[in-house]
């Protein structure tokens, strides 16, 4: 391992911001702040929003600083990417940020039910191939239904059009309430985005069009449509897998990455 990632690990143990629980302290039991983020990290009763894979934290930075009246919380694996993230938020003191670095499949023994207002998922792996690892599968939405709000909404930002075309799929199959859709965003006005949506509030919209990672960036300037898509987890019962035509759309997938 190299030195700066030691000194970025060691950094890391000093930010107030960044949660770094231990395999043992998730595996089938609850994490102490489990049902408390709000009293005991944030010390207000502020709706909180997640960002799955959140890499170095930019888009959870961006979307804190537009909005201080909700708190954030970026999830990721990598303690190098999101030790810059935490940085940034310690160095500003920005009260309104959290970071936690574990694994997206623990996510349940970290929230209680309600706790959650929304979820982000920003240019997320399609893992192709590896549908119970995808973060719009039924799996994982049975999972963000245990801890968000009724009607808690899952935003989806890709270059994928194979993770985007599943998730609308997912989504229409299961009658779930699609908020908004796109193919291309940055081609869809902000007024026709949400025609048919009420009460989005207009600074949501603009940070939805501003507030872009650095891969996000990379994918624009390569030519490639940023798709979105918003809905909401209201459904009883079990989640289905979609039929769709996943053939198609793996071949237009060619340029996808890992992202972060």
């Amino acid at each position: 391992m190299g030195h700066d990632k030691l000194r970025k690990f060691a950094e890391n143990e000093s930010f107030a911001c960044l949660v770094q629980p231990r395999t043992e302290e998730l595996f089938g039991v609850d994490h102490p702040l489990k049902g408390k983020w709000a009293s005991d990290f944030f010390h207000n009763s502020n709706p909180i929003v997640l960002e799955l894979g959140c890499g170095k934290g930019e888009y959870t930075i961006d979307l804190a600083k537009r909005d201080p009246s909700t708190n954030y919380i970026g999830i990721d694996i990598k303690g190098a990417r999101l030790w810059k993230g935490a940085k940034y938020a310690t160095e500003n003191a920005m009260p309104n940020v959290g970071f936690i670095r574990t694994r997206i499949d623990f996510i349940c023994s970290l929230f209680a039910p309600g706790e959650i207002s929304a979820i982000w998922l920003t240019f997320s792996d399609p893992q192709i191939g590896h549908e119970k690892k995808r973060l719009t599968s039924p799996l994982f939405l049975e999972r963000y239904r245990s801890f968000l709000v009724p009607g808690g909404e899952i935003h989806l930002k890709t270059d994928s059009r194979y993770l985007h075309e599943y998730s609308r799929a997912i989504a229409e199959q299961n009658g779930l309430h699609i908020r908004a859709v796109t193919t291309d965003l940055y081609h869809t006005s902000r007024e026709s985005l949400f025609a048919a949506a009420e009460d989005v509030p207009s600074k949501f919209v603009d940070s939805l069009y501003e507030v872009q990672t650095f891969y996000e960036q990379h994918f624009l300037e390569q030519g490639y449509d940023i798709t979105y898509l918003c809905f909401r987890i209201d459904k009883e019962g079990e989640y289905i897998k979609p039929q769709w035509d996943e053939a198609t759309w793996k071949g237009e997938n060619h340029h996808a990455f890992i992202t972060h």
